[in-house]
């Protein structure tokens, strides 16, 4: 694994869901995502989680899917499963469900993993977290509104897109699957915020679109760019064709991000495609993207010889971190599958070339022309970012402090990155496997690491209504039990649990030194925080006359203290790790039980 030389060090994030190898289309289907663990085991083979943050994505909701597929086809994917498959017969063939597109157990899990992978890496480069965000599950390009096509029931990729609209004028989407990226075309023919860009196979061959003429209706005309090409492309060919037509597309309409589907069925030797590209061939086409500096999505896509697809994306996915990996593929669980070369390389064919010089030529000038039909770049006015749920939480997150250096077995990353029973035949895993974002290089189980969100009105007040249930005869002894801190990470001065429980003691006084009682002392801070408005507290704090009191602070989705902040001594336990115990269900110390819920990053 070396360096790239005179690369600047780009920002990587990489999504995998472990549970994604366990989803089978049925006997005899050509698509594998069995693919995708197999890409996944050569990343970390050869050291890349050094190079990369790995996530695993929330998976999208019903909700998040009906931002483009319609709400009836959306609900019958996630109602169907081969059981009750006799009771959609008329909504199989509406949908065209069942051929191509079969119904096996876990469909609508499957798509939700492969949207949420790529609504979050858009999500992470339009907040500026990441350079280049990488998803191999996702790059399903023929799924249409309301209309499985072509392997594909969601289209993650359109998604994905959308959610860059809300930052980003203008999107770039380039498709270099043998196929035409057809639906992602469709979902964007009409507006000129989307150029899409596909380099497919034309003629007899699936899905029969992508004529170079096919550039869009209305307001979106010129901004659909279809190169049709022929049988047994090779590298040098195809380069010269994609790079003077990519080159002239970025120059011209100045996207402000690229989403690039690497559907590996161009490959030579696919079982489906035509083409004869070779790994490196292919992964020229992403190096070349990459050098423009854009924030850029990597999808994956098509290919159907599993063990050159899961070569050719690791090596992408090496080039996406600035290293060219090495030839000599490292010990991994499906090494066997890599003989008898077990190296990391798809050599071309020496099938024939049907795209002569002439005709790849004739397809370049007739791009071009429509390019020279624009002007300029179409400008947007501005207008307010839309808000989402998921907007504040990576203002919320804490960086992972484990060291990259450290090379881990195996078999402990599968057991933060998969369920027991990942790698079985059975997909009814049950729940709880995927419900938050999971940082893959998390080591600590206590909370402390995670994202933490709020979902009580005032955090202040339920800590005040808690005291006002403890009898005042034992507030003395209440203040002698420590309050232990349930995150050994939390960057905050450290404060004793004697300090905190006698913070509202000193404060609980009046201007003349009076004794002021808890309910007054209460009522004093209700208006204090704005009418209940969303409050913390930070101890230790005086005011103007000396006294200790607890300050509030609006809060704006900020990470909350885990020491420091009062709370109950029996809501939350901790062991000598400064881990929760079972019985306090990952609760944090602070105003109150259930005032904040921990997710991963």
């Amino acid at each position: 694994m070396e360096p790239i030389l005179g690369e600047s060090k780009r920002r990587v994030c990489y999504f995998f869901d472990s549970d994604i190898g366990n989803y089978h289309y049925g006997p005899g289907h050509p698509m594998k995502p069995t693919r995708i663990r197999m890409c996944h085991s050569l990343v970390m083979n050869y050291g890349l989680y050094k190079k990369m943050e790995i996530f695993r994505a929330k998976p999208a909701t019903k909700r998040e899917m009906s931002q483009f597929h319609t709400d009836e086809y959306v609900d019958f994917l996630h109602r169907i499963n081969p059981d009750n498959a006799a009771q959609f017969a008329k909504e199989q063939v509406k949908y065209n469900v069942g051929d191509d597109c079969p119904i096996f157990d876990g469909l609508f899990e499957y798509c939700s993993i492969s949207a949420g992978g790529s609504m979050e890496g858009a999500a992470r480069l339009s907040r500026d977290k990441c350079d280049i965000a990488v998803n191999w599950a996702g790059g399903l390009h023929h799924a249409k509104k309301a209309e499985a096509s072509g392997f594909c029931y969601v289209n993650d990729i359109v998604l994905g897109i959308l959610e860059l609209l809300r930052y980003h004028q203008r999107v770039l989407y380039i498709d270099i699957d043998v196929h035409h990226g057809d639906g992602v075309e469709e979902a964007f023919y009409t507006t000129d915020r989307v150029m899409t860009c596909s380099i497919h196979k034309y003629g007899e061959f699936f899905p029969g679109t992508g004529e170079v003429r096919d550039n869009g209706i209305g307001k979106g005309k010129g901004y659909a760019i279809n190169v049709p090409l022929r049988d047994g492309i090779s590298d040098e060919n195809y380069k010269s064709i994609f790079q003077p037509v990519i080159k002239r597309v970025i120059e011209w309409y100045q996207p402000g991000a690229i989403v690039l589907q690497c559907g590996s069925d161009s490959l030579s030797g696919d079982h489906l495609g035509s083409f004869n590209l070779s790994m490196r061939g292919h992964a020229a086409c992403v190096q070349f993207v990459k050098s423009f500096n854009l924030p850029l999505l990597l999808l994956g896509g098509g290919g159907y010889t599993v063990k050159s697809v899961s070569r050719t994306w690791a090596y992408e996915t090496g080039l996406a971190a600035g290293v060219e990996l090495g030839r000599a593929i490292p010990n991994n669980e499906y090494w066997e599958y890599y003989g008898p070369t077990y190296e990391l390389d798809v050599r071309a064919s020496n099938m024939t070339d049907h795209n002569t010089p002439e005709y790849l030529q004739k397809v370049r000038e007739a791009v071009f022309e429509v390019l020279r039909d624009k002007n300029a770049a179409p400008s947007v006015p501005l207008q307010e970012v839309p808000k989402l749920a998921h907007d504040d939480d990576d203002d919320n997150e804490l960086e992972d402090e484990e060291s990259k250096e450290v090379r881990r077995p195996q078999r402990l990353w599968d057991k933060e990155k998969q369920h027991e029973t990942s790698l079985s035949d059975s997909e009814d895993e049950g729940t709880g496997g995927r419900k938050h974002r999971q940082n893959h290089k998390e080591t600590k189980s206590n909370g402390s690491d995670s994202l933490k969100k709020r979902r009580s009105r005032s955090p202040v007040l339920q800590g005040i209504a808690a005291a006002l249930a403890v009898p005042r005869e034992s507030s003395t002894s209440a203040q002698e039990t420590p309050v232990a801190s349930t995150s050994a990470s939390a960057q905050v001065p450290p404060t004793t649990s004697a300090e905190v429980t006698q913070a509202p003691t000193e404060a609980s006084t009046t201007e003349s030194g009076a004794p002021m009682d808890i309910e007054t002392w209460a009522s004093t801070v209700a208006s204090g925080a704005g009418g209940g408005e969303d409050v913390e507290m930070e101890n230790g704090e005086k005011d103007a006359a000396g006294a200790t009191t607890p300050t509030l602070l609006a809060e704006r989705s900020t990470t909350i203290p885990t020491e420091g902040v009062a709370a109950p001594a029996t809501q939350t336990t901790t062991t000598q790790a400064g881990e929760p115990t079972p019985g306090a269900e990952g609760s944090l110390s602070g105003a109150g039980a259930g005032d904040v819920v921990a997710e991963g990053a």
